[in-house]
């Protein structure tokens, strides 16, 4: 689920943005009224959707998407003028006065876009520390030499051990290590 957070100066308008989401199915993570209490709340879920008025107590649109994790996309609810102004930056844009069809359908690409992103993101495969890369090198190095492996039947074997064991690939290393060390 995509977390939204909306931020409007004015907490009835926040309210009505919210009431209206709920309607068509979204969840929203929290109504604020500063941008601070938006970047908390940001802080504290993994990514998501913020819609935003224009300008905030404490700052303006803006400072708000400059500040905000980059796993945030913004949606921008102000003015013809105001969205015309902020045409060149990272945000998503629909002008006032508001048509429900046309947040619901930005809305819902947004979501599908953030969802791409972690589907993208999870592919990735996670960059080892050079600590873990030396403990996976070592193990490699005792299997290449002991057993007479090239180092991809090495890495190969230490991969399959350690989906047969259910361990992670640096503590499958760790064991070939501690293994020969006996």
């Amino acid at each position: 689920m995509i977390s939204v957070i909306i931020v409007f100066p004015k907490p009835e308008d926040g309210k009505s943005i919210r009431n209206l989401l709920a309607r068509h199915g979204y969840d929203v993570a929290a109504v604020c009224t500063q941008g601070a209490q938006a970047l908390n709340y940001a802080d504290m879920v993994n990514g998501g959707i913020v819609i935003s008025g224009y300008k905030f107590p404490d700052m303006y649109y803006f400072d708000l998407k400059n500040s905000l994790p980059p796993d945030f996309d913004m949606l921008l609810l102000a003015s013809p003028r105001v969205c015309e102004e902020c045409r060149d930056q990272d945000i998503i844009r629909v002008s006032m006065p508001l048509k429900v069809q046309d947040l619901m359908s930005t809305l819902e690409m947004m979501c599908a876009n953030q969802a791409r992103k972690r589907k993208k993101k999870k592919g990735k495969p996670r960059q080892r520390s050079e600590e873990e890369q030396k403990i996976l090198w070592e193990a490699k190095a005792v299997l290449m030499e002991r057993n007479h492996m090239t180092e991809e039947e090495a890495h190969r074997y230490i991969q399959k051990c350690s989906m047969d064991s259910g361990n992670s690939l640096m503590e499958t290393a760790q064991m070939v290590i501690s293994m020969i060390k006996i």
